[in-house]
C-alpha cells in the first residue's frame, strides 16, 4: 500500500485529503492538532500512522502527541530510534492497550551504513520488540540502493520497510513493496523527504488501472443455518410462527418442503415466513411423511434422522441430490445405534438415500463429536419428544457453535436445554475457549413439546465473509444485514481480519452495517476447527497476506459439498502460490496485493472448476480480483445453495 506522508495540514485540510488516499502518515510534528482535531482524524476508516519526529519537536510534546493519537485510534506509531527508554516503554504499553503496532525508525540523512551496521541497527529494534522496523538511507549509487534492498533478505516478510532516500532511490520505493515492504511511503503535496515521489504518480505505478471495489456495498442473505432450525421447528410447534429476514436458497427452500410434507402451513410473503405448525408432542402426534427429500442440505438431512426415528411409527427414507448423495454421513449409523435406532444405506460410506428406524432410547449416552455438530443439532430438537430425560455426552466435540445455535433457536420456541462444557487445564485457563473443550453435557428434559415463536433470521455470516475479505483485500465495502452478537461460528473472521491488519468498523451499533476496508495484511494463524465453511475465503485471503498463513482443522473439509481440502490445495497450485498441507493444517504463503502487481505476480487466472461447491464458487469470485487474466467459474449456479443475490450483488460492486 501507498502511505502518504502528510504535514503543515489543519484538521479539516487532513479529514479532506483522507478521502483521496488509501493509508497516511500524520507527522505531528508539523501538524499542530488539538485533542479534538487528533480524535477526529484518527477515528478516520483509513490505517493511519502518527509520528512526530524528535528532532523538530520537544521529547515531552513528541511523547504527549504520539500517547494522543494511539488514545485517538492510530493504527500505527511509529517511535524514533533516538526516543529514550522510558518514554518508548510508555508509548509501547499504550500501544498495545490500544492495539496499535509500534514501528521503529531509522533515519541516516547523510549517507547509507554499511550493511553490517544497517543489520545490527535492524536486529536492535526487533530485540526491543519493535512490530515493524522503518529504515530510511540517503543514497548516493546504485550500490547504496542495493546495500539497503538487501536486508529483506534477513526478515520476514511483512515486519521490514527498507527504502534509499535522495532521487538515486525514488524506484526502490516502490520495488520495496515487492521485496515484501507492507507499505511504503508517497508525498502528498510538498515531499517530507529527498526522492519521495508523489502520491499520484506512485498510484499510477503501482496500480495502473487496476480496478479496486470504491465505496460498495452489499447486503447478505439470512442464515440458512439458523432458518433451516427456525424452519422445523416451527414446522413442529403448537400455533402460528413467523420468521421475519428471511430470503430463499437451495437449502432453506428444502426445509420449507419438508415444514409442508409434515402437514404445516407454510406462507412466504415478502421476507416474512408464516409457519402454521403441527404441535407435535411425540410420535402419535405426527403423520412423518415416508420419503423426505432433503436437497443438496447436509443440515437438513441430520436434523431429520433423529427427528424422524423419535417421531415417526415407521421406516423414513430420506433422500437427496447432486452433491449431498457424494457425501458420506460419517459417524451417523454408530451415533444412533448408541440410541438404539437404525441407519441403513446401500452404500458402504452412509450416503443418501438413508432409511430410519426408532424408536430412540433416553438415558446417559456418550458419542463421539468428531464428525462435526449437525447430528448433535438433530438430536438436541428430537429428544425433548421422548417421554424421559435424556443425557447427551458429547466428546471431542467440533463445531460447537453451531450446537449452540441450536439450542438458542430451540429456546425461542420455548424448549431449554441445560449444558456443560468441559475440559483439563487449559480448558479452565482460558475461561471456555471452545477451542480447549473436550467434552459437552446436555441435559435434555423428556416430555416436553415447542410452542410458537415469532423470530428475527439473523444475517448469514458465512456469505459475509467473502464479502468482508473482498473489502479488505481490494478497496472497501461495507456489508448490511449483520449482529455482532450472533452465535455464528463464522462471525470469527471478524478477529481474523482484524488480526491480520484489515479495517473494519461497524455503525450504529450491533445490527449496523459493518465496513471493511484495504490495510496492509499479514500472514495469520487460525485453528478453524470450529468454522471450517470459512477455509476457502480464508485461503484467499492468505494469498495477499504479507507472510505465511496457517489454518488448523483440514480434517474437517473432506466430506463438504466437494472434498475442500483437496480442492483448495489444488486452486492454490493453479494460481501459483505456494501451499502445503500437514498435520491437519494448511500452510500458505502470500504477498501484499501491491507487491504481487510491482512484481508481476497476480493470481494466475483462467478457468476454475466450482466442483459444484457453493463457498468454493465464492471464493474463487473473489480470487479473480487479484488475478490475471480473470477467473472464470464453470458453475456459479451452485451459489444458489446459499447466496442465490451473489452474482447480482458481485456484478453491482465491479
Amino acid at each position: 500500500m501507498i502511505c502518504c506522508s502528510i504535514q503543515n495540514m489543519s484538521g479539516e485540510e487532513i479529514l479532506d485529503a483522507l478521502y483521496d488516499v488509501e493509508m497516511a502518515e500524520i507527522r505531528l510534528d508539523r501538524c499542530k492538532l488539538s485533542k479534538e482535531e487528533m480524535e477526529e482524524v484518527f477515528a478516520a476508516d483509513l490505517p493511519l500512522v502518527a509520528t512526530c519526529r524528535i528532532a523538530e519537536s520537544s521529547l515531552v510534546e513528541a511523547e504527549k502527541r504520539l500517547a494522543l493519537a494511539i488514545e485517538a485510534g492510530a493504527n500505527y506509531v511509529d517511535i524514533e530510534m533516538e526516543a529514550p527508554k522510558s518514554m518508548v516503554l510508555r508509548l509501547r504499553s499504550l500501544a498495545r492497550e490500544s492495539g496499535a503496532l509500534i514501528i521503529r525508525s531509522y533515519h541516516y540523512n547523510d549517507s547509507t551504513p554499511s550493511r553490517a551496521a544497517l543489520k545490527e541497527a535492524v536486529d536492535k529494534a526487533f530485540y526491543h520488540k519493535a512490530d515493524l522496523v522503518k529504515v530510511a538511507a540517503m543514497a548516493s549509487s546504485k550500490e547504496d540502493c542495493e546495500t539497503l534492498m538487501s536486508l529483506y533478505e534477513d526478515y520476514e516478510p511483512g515486519r521490514l520497510i527498507a527504502f534509499p532516500m535522495g532521487e538515486a532511490g525514488s524506484d526502490y520505493r516502490i520495488e520495496c513493496l515487492a521485496k515484501g515492504a507492507p507499505f511504503t511511503y508517497a508525498a502528498l503535496g510538498e515531499p517530507t523527504a529527498p526522492g519521495q515521489l508523489p502520491y499520484e504518480e506512485m498510484h499510477e505505478r503501482i496500480y495502473g488501472d487496476f480496478h479496486f471495489i470504491v465505496d460498495g456495498e452489499a447486503e447478505v442473505p439470512s442464515s440458512k443455518s439458523f432458518a433451516q432450525r427456525a424452519i422445523v421447528a416451527a414446522a413442529l410447534a403448537a400455533g402460528e410462527s413467523h420468521l421475519r429476514g428471511y430470503t430463499p436458497c437451495g437449502d432453506s427452500e428444502a426445509a420449507l418442503a419438508f415444514a409442508r410434507a409434515l402437514g404445516a402451513s407454510v406462507t412466504v410473503e415478502d421476507n416474512v415466513v408464516t409457519i402454521k405448525g403441527i404441535g407435535a408432542y411425540g410420535p402419535a402426534s405426527v403423520d412423518f411423511p415416508a420419503v423426505v427429500d432433503a436437497g443438496e442440505s447436509g443440515l437438513l438431512t441430520r436434523l431429520l434422522i433423529p427427528l424422524a426415528a423419535v417421531l415417526s411409527t415407521h421406516e423414513v427414507l430420506i433422500t437427496g441430490r447432486d452433491t449431498l448423495s457424494r457425501r458420506p454421513m460419517s459417524g451417523v449409523e454408530e451415533i444412533m445405534k448408541a440410541f438404539g435406532g437404525r441407519v441403513e444405506s446401500i452404500y458402504n460410506d452412509c450416503r443418501v438415500p438413508l432409511k430410519v428406524n426408532g424408536p430412540l432410547s433416553a438415558g446417559r449416552v456418550e458419542i463421539s463429536g468428531r464428525h462435526g455438530s449437525q447430528l448433535v443439532s438433530g438430536l438436541l430438537m428430537a429428544l425433548p419428544f421422548l417421554e424421559k430425560n435424556t443425557t447427551v455426552a458429547v466428546t471431542d466435540p467440533k463445531s460447537i457453535p453451531y450446537m449452540y445455535i441450536t439450542l438458542d433457536v430451540l429456546k425461542k420456541f420455548g424448549v431449554r436445554i441445560n449444558n456443560e462444557m468441559l475440559g483439563g487445564r487449559e480448558f479452565l485457563e482460558s475461561e471456555g475457549d471452545w477451542n480447549y473443550c473436550t467434552e459437552i453435557d446436555f441435559k435434555v428434559k423428556g416430555g416436553l413439546s415447542l410452542k410458537a415463536a415469532d423470530i428475527d433470521l439473523e444475517g448469514d455470516w458465512s456469505a459475509a465473509a467473502n464479502l468482508l475479505v473482498a473489502g479488505a483485500v481490494f478497496g472497501g465495502l461495507e456489508v448490511e444485514g449483520l449482529d455482532t452478537r450472533s452465535l455464528q461460528a463464522d462471525l470469527t473472521v471478524m478477529d481474523i481480519l482484524m488480526n491480520c491488519g484489515a479495517t473494519l468498523s461497524q455503525f450504529d451499533g450491533d445490527t449496523g452495517p459493518v465496513l471493511s476496508r484495504r490495510a496492509p495484511l499479514n500472514a495469520f494463524d487460525v485453528d478453524a476447527t470450529h468454522c471450517p465453511d470459512l477455509f476457502p475465503i480464508l485461503s484467499v485471503l492468505a494469498c495477499f497476506c504479507t507472510g505465511e498463513s496457517h489454518i488448523a482443522g483440514l480434517d474437517r473439509l473432506a466430506h463438504k459439498e466437494s472434498d475442500r481440502g483437496e480442492a483448495i490445495l489444488s486452486m492454490l497450485d493453479r494460481m501459483g502460490v505456494e501451499a502445503s498441507a500437514e498435520n491437519n493444517v494448511l500452510s500458505i504463503k502470500g504477498e501484499s496485493l501491491a507487491g504481487r502487481l510491482v512484481g508481476g505476480r497476480l493470481l494466475k487466472g483462467g478457468a476454475y472448476p466450482s466442483l459444484g461447491d457453493h463457498r468454493m464458487a465464492m471464493a474463487l469470485k473473489v480470487a479473480s480480483l487479484g488475478a490475471s487474466p480473470a477467473i472464470t467459474v464453470d458453475d456459479e449456479a451452485c451459489i444458489s445453495k446459499s447466496f442465490p443475490r451473489f452474482s447480482e450483488i458481485w456484478e453491482n460492486l465491479l
